[in-house]
């Protein structure tokens, strides 16, 4: 029998792929105008698209010098294939693969952090962008920089840097050193305000190193919106049936992409409008729409699927009474926290939110979407929960949504199978569960008692805190699925 052999996906393969499936710009002929921390599926999916795009309709020398700061595992791979890489788009009606060439340059800041320092210095990169999750901002739950020996360091040049403010710093201080020109920093991290947040950490990281941050430097907000679930063999299936080659690095992604920008680039910026993004001077009504509406949703399908045993997010969606109760959610208690962007209707976009989360095709985990809830809960859901009582009202979707997280920390559905605790907090959310009474208000008091999570006037409230125990007594006598039908009012 003879054996097939499949090429590997890389320059000289590009003319076996189809063509509806060709990047649009090659990676040897561009050259670098971005660096970019992170090269994990998000942003290849994403931001890497749009740059490609903006790069076809409008050139610019705005290749991505893609930098990974830990694992070498993705760089490698693409390294193997002449930075080359596919996007496979799914939805019920099908898959389609496609290469993306954005990718001009690749480092790997853990081996050669100095080398990632004296590129960010280089005048041919005049922007910087990042997704590097939460935690790698180094931050605390008011926005401080955590400052440690190790960061402290970094910082004053007395060790190599490793972490994103570490590199950050010493790149803008040896661009300062250098005059390399104006530059800007985008995050690109589900942060509210994250360019706000990153410019208050730069700064205090510049205290730290004794010098002063350049006014030529800017940090505008942006608001990033795809679901992209983690690649599986499956994926990679579907890349080879698309392509014909075989693509060790494929990522996925829904039909659905958004991207919108706060305009300001003192050295310029690639055409991402021309490829869709959204430039606007004020980020915060779509910031905020897509936290409180759509990632507060998701957390809630969430938490409540996998209490109620559902591996993934189609799953959890279809539990009956679910979404008529995220309806009520959106419309009773986020909406009115809001001032959306103008033209834009939150109760639809709220209904375009849930639709996404039933497609079948994404795989989407709800034990994925658990992870770091003390880092996504403060910006996703106890903002509605303050603003909803400092409006004189009292949340009671909102608290519910709360009340399964403190369960979901508690590490068991309801038919008894381990949760895992994924998350920057785990050891102390699982001291306060352990030393907690075994009771839905012993387990409440302990939680509210996180400082890291709660602050003081939340954690105080007791109307709050009654309705919490309420909804987790429930939980704890009936379980998640008899309460959401419950709840969303579904007919028996």
């Amino acid at each position: 029998m003879a054996v097939t052999t499949r090429t590997g996906l890389c320059l000289g393969s590009l003319r076996q792929i189809p063509a509806r499936a060709k990047p649009l710009v090659r990676p040897d002929a561009i050259r670098p105008g971005i660096l970019h921390l992170g090269l994990g599926a998000f942003h290849r999916a994403h931001q890497a698209l749009y740059t490609e795009e903006a790069i076809a309709a409008a050139g610019g020398d705005w290749g991505i010098l893609g930098v990974a700061p830990r694992s070498r595992e993705i760089l490698d791979r693409l390294v193997g294939q002449d930075r080359l890489y596919s996007v496979v788009t799914i939805s019920g009606e099908g898959s389609f693969p496609r290469v993306v060439g954005s990718f001009a340059e690749l480092r790997h800041a853990a081996s050669d952090p100095l080398g990632v320092v004296a590129r960010l210095a280089d005048p041919a990169i005049r922007v910087v962008t990042l997704t590097v999750t939460e935690k790698a901002y180094l931050l605390d739950p008011v926005g401080r920089l955590l400052v440690d020996d190790r960061l402290r360091a970094e910082l004053t040049g007395t060790a190599d840097p490793r972490s994103i403010p570490g590199l950050l710093v010493r790149g803008l201080l040896a661009r300062q050193r250098a005059g390399a020109g104006p530059i800007a920093i985008v995050s690109c991290d589900n942060l509210q305000a994250n360019g706000v947040r990153l410019r208050r950490a730069v700064e205090q990281a510049f205290e730290v190193a004794g010098a002063q941050l350049d006014e030529n430097v800017t940090f505008p907000s942006t608001m990033v919106d795809r679901i992209v679930p983690a690649t599986t063999d499956h994926v990679r299936e579907l890349a080879l049936a698309g392509l014909g080659v075989i693509d060790q690095v494929p990522v996925v992604g829904e039909p659905f992409i958004q991207w919108v920008i706060e305009d300001h680039f003192p050295g310029g910026r690639p055409a991402w409008d021309l490829a869709g993004a959204i430039m606007t001077s004020d980020v915060a009504p779509w910031e905020a729409l897509k936290l409180r509406i759509l990632n507060a949703s998701h957390s809630a399908t969430a938490y409540l699927g996998a209490l109620a045993g559902k591996r993934t997010v189609d799953e959890a969606i279809a539990l009956p009474g679910l979404r008529p109760l995220l309806d009520r959610f959106i419309a009773d208690e986020v909406v009115p926290t809001l001032t959306p962007p103008d033209g834009q209707c939150p109760i639809e976009y709220g209904q375009i939110a849930l639709e996404r989360f039933t497609n079948p095709a994404i795989g989407h985990t709800t034990i994925q979407i658990a992870m770091d809830g003390s880092q996504k809960l403060p910006y996703r859901l106890l903002g509605t929960i303050a603003d909803q009582r400092a409006a004189g009202g009292l949340p009671r979707l909102a608290a519910l949504v709360l009340a399964a997280w403190m369960r979901f920390a508690r590490g068991l559905a309801d038919d008894g199978t381990a949760l895992p605790l994924n998350d920057p907090l785990a050891g102390v959310i699982r001291a306060a569960v352990e030393e907690a009474p075994d009771t839905p208000a012993g387990l409440a008091s302990a939680l509210f008692g996180l400082r890291e999570i709660f602050d003081a006037e939340l954690a105080g409230d007791q109307p709050l805190r009654a309705l919490v125990v309420e909804w987790l007594t429930a939980l704890d006598r009936y379980g998640a699925a008899a309460t959401i039908r419950a709840e969303g009012g579904t007919p028996s």
